[in-house]
């Protein structure tokens, strides 16, 4: 599902319903039972997302809406897609440090060489 949301810092709770065509009640029911959503509140105690936290809804939105999940489906799916991303950002930072360390050996057999 496109979403289309002008590039700002924070959404009111009616900007992102009405880009999800869903109402309000829904996002704020969906703010109590998935954790990882938690959108900010000013002094009024409006609610305010972030991009992430539209992302976030956006994935619930996917796994409940349009796959059909159930809510604990779906947050099982949220978690299983959270351990996955750390799971390759750790294979990626390792792979990075791997090529950080030839290059660092080399160097040292470079300077060695010129010594």
């Amino acid at each position: 599902m496109h979403i289309n949301l002008p590039e700002k810092f924070y959404y009111k709770i009616g900007e992102v319903a009405e880009a999800f065509k869903v109402n309000t009640s829904l996002l704020r029911f969906w703010e109590k039972e998935f954790k990882m959503l938690h959108p900010k509140k000013d002094k009024n105690g409006n609610r305010l997302y972030t991009k992430k936290d539209v992302e976030i809804f956006q994935q619930i939105h996917f796994f409940v809406k349009e796959k059909g999940y159930t809510l604990d489906g779906a947050k099982q799916k949220m978690k299983e897609k959270k351990g996955s991303n750390q799971e390759s950002e750790l294979t990626e930072n390792q792979l990075v440090i791997a090529k950080l360390e030839k290059i660092k050996d080399e160097l040292l057999r470079i300077k060695q060489s010129i010594e």
